[in-house]
């Protein structure tokens, strides 16, 4: 008597398989008996009230907005370059590590901490300095420059 070729698993995935093909069949089937031919335009029509939400009712034309289309911006307003009339600000160095050659500075006025590379000193700096410097932006963000003690 020779034994089936079949694997346990081989049943396994046959059942699920199978299972999986009759469940699709009856929310075909499902789907098709609840379906909705033959609706009016009106009943298909959705509408959107005054709060943004969609609802089969149409709007109350009472509770309408008007809207001047003057009144109407696309894009965005120019906005001006705000410059500052100095731009030499002052600080004290709170971490500076001699040997990778950075550290960060806080700036007196706005409390910000402001990256600094070695590249960027002019005279060389440690914690607790206080120091001038400017500001321009870094690949990272803003990177104090042209670093001085004071």
């Amino acid at each position: 008597m020779a034994k089936s070729q079949a694997t346990y698993s081989k049943k396994e995935n046959e059942k699920k398989r199978l299972k999986k093909q009759k469940d699709k069949q009856e929310k075909k089937e499902e789907r098709q008996a609840n379906a909705k031919k033959g609706l009016t335009l009106e009943d298909m029509m959705a509408y959107v009230d005054e709060n943004g939400n969609i609802s089969s009712t149409p709007p109350d034309p009472k509770k309408k907005k008007v809207i001047n289309t003057e009144d109407i911006q696309i894009g965005i307003s120019r906005q001006e370059d705000i410059v500052d009339e100095n731009p030499v600000k002052k600080g004290t160095v709170t971490f500076f590590n001699d040997s990778k050659g950075y550290g960060f500075i806080k700036n007196t006025e706005t409390q910000d901490s402001i990256f600094v590379h070695a590249n960027g000193l002019i005279t060389q700096i440690k914690e607790g300095d206080k120091v001038t410097f400017e500001v321009e932006m870094g690949q990272k963000g803003p990177t104090a420059v042209k670093v001085s003690k004071v």
